[in-house]
């Protein structure tokens, strides 16, 4: 029997390795098709759970509709195994065996969640950030928790607030944040909270969520799950004192909770401001303005919310010279306000793709072009709201791109300078410039920019195999959605 939370549960992976023998016998749907019967059928409710009442949100928690709909969204989530090693199509397919025992679990107070797993993941800007991975189940078990506690809270969170929301995300925020700008907010605040997730306060934590949830067995299990042990990569089992672990569904909505007080006392102060997560920029009209503001919320986030402000991220300047979810705001010469790439943005495409196509690269052409076009086309669509202005510099990163993947075609083709230049021949070069480039004794990086190699591999050729960004963005944004440089989205 394998262990799915912080004891061994009657869950039946020993009856059957693939979590589901016996239903297949009798021919019943199993796996991932039972559990969308289950989470699109009709559920009765009762006076126990009818809206408004937060008494018994445990039985909404253990509803099977509400559970089947909370494991189906961790399938399409993915991710991976935590300490008990369980897959999630292990569980998907064993669902139908889980379910009933996990349920009369919850209700009965008996489940107790599983250690989670530590893994170290680097950060863009430099150093690690840690994660914590719980076991499947019960990645479950809070994403089933998060399906009741999200429509109680998410009503009353700041209309500023755009991180981990239905609905809102980083475009939202951006848009909001230009529209300070255009109304002649121009000195930002940039707010960055050190380590939130690894200090939030579990009391205060508990406390917040205790104003609006009465069910005392749903704080329990809030609880404890914020007091899991974490399981370092060396093995070591270690306590969790504070902190909500980044990794769980339930820890985004968490820290929305604990940062919608900061929220409210910004709008009380009347300040205007965009808050994404742990990061937040004031916008206010003078540098002195800012540096007052700084220190008050710095006063309120240290003395109130028992949090810490990072000294080293957090500054007062102009919006075109920070970098904020991976933009950064300007004014043109007209005077409009124009969302550009950061400068970080930029560096780390490019050390991506890097990565993504080395030097070395022993696969097919083929295989180049399929990992890059993933990769290219989720780029874009996070960047598609970059103004006209902010866009023109994708043509230079196209431009790099196709570079990147012609010196790749040039060490495959090129392996000796006599077969490149019978290649090269062969695509329609001439002599001289075939010539200059198979026998160049400059490195790969430099020959790929040669005229032999551009004429072989021109642009329209990569028109046909490669995803474009310029021309990704005049698709996303056609001259109806632009006009006068602007996105619809900030119209």
């Amino acid at each position: 029997m394998r262990r799915a939370g912080g004891r061994q549960l009657a869950f039946a992976f020993a009856d059957s390795p693939q979590g589901g023998g016996r239903a297949e016998s009798s021919g019943e749907p199993e796996g991932k098709a039972w559990l969308l019967l289950i989470a699109n059928g009709k559920e009765t409710k009762t006076p126990a759970t009818r809206e408004g009442d937060t008494s018994r949100l445990m039985e909404r928690v253990a509803s099977a509709r509400n559970l089947a709909r909370a494991l189906l969204k961790v399938a399409r989530n993915r991710g991976a195994a935590g300490v008990d090693g369980c897959s999630v199509d292990e569980v998907v397919e064993a669902s139908r065996l889980l379910l009933p025992t996990l349920r009369r679990e919850l209700l009965s107070g008996g489940y107790r969640p599983g250690d989670v797993r530590r893994v170290w993941i680097p950060k863009p800007g430099g150093g690690q950030r840690g994660l914590g991975i719980p076991n499947v189940v019960d990645r479950w078990v809070q994403e089933s928790v998060r399906e009741v506690l999200e429509p109680i809270f998410e009503p009353t969170f700041h209309a500023s607030s755009h991180g981990f929301r239905p609905e809102r995300g980083a475009h939202t925020a951006i848009a909001e944040a230009k529209r300070y700008v255009e109304q002649g907010y121009g000195i930002v605040v940039d707010l960055d909270l050190s380590k939130f997730f690894d200090r939030v306060n579990h009391q205060r934590l508990l406390n917040r969520l205790g104003q609006r949830v009465a069910d005392g067995r749903m704080l329990k299990l809030v609880h404890q799950m914020l007091k899991a042990k974490v399981v370092m990569p060396d093995g070591t089992r270690v306590s969790t004192e504070e902190g909500t672990p980044q990794g769980g569904p339930l820890s985004p909505l968490l820290s929305n909770i604990v940062l919608d007080e900061l929220d409210w006392e910004m709008e009380r102060r009347g300040l205007r401001f965009v808050r994404y997560a742990d990061d937040a920029n004031v916008f206010v009209r003078s540098e002195r303005a800012g540096h007052r503001v700084l220190e008050s919320i710095r006063r309120f986030i240290e003395g109130r919310l028992r949090l810490k402000v990072n000294e080293e991220k957090t500054t007062v300047d102009r919006p075109g010279n920070l970098h904020f979810l991976g933009f950064r705001l300007t004014r043109n010469r007209e005077e409009r306000v124009e969302v550009h790439l950061s400068s970080r943005s930029v560096q780390r495409i490019l050390c991506r793709f890097r990565e993504l196509t080395p030097r070395t690269w022993g696969q097919s052409l083929q295989a180049c072009w399929e990992q890059a076009n993933r990769y290219l086309r989720g780029w874009i669509a996070y960047f598609r709201i970059c103004t006209e202005q902010g866009a023109r510099h994708f043509r230079r990163l196209d431009a790099h791109i196709r570079r990147r993947l012609r010196m790749i075609i040039l060490r495959q083709k090129g392996r000796r300078p006599r077969y490149l230049y019978r290649h090269l021949l062969a695509r329609g070069v001439s002599k001289g410039a075939a010539k200059q480039s198979a026998y160049c004794r400059r490195g790969p990086w430099n020959r790929s920019n040669r005229p032999g190699m551009t004429r072989a591999y021109p642009n329209a050729w990569f028109s046909e195999r490669l995803v474009s960004l310029w021309s990704e963005w005049l698709r996303l944004n056609p001259p109806e959605r632009v006009s006068g440089r602007q996105l619809k989205l900030f119209a």
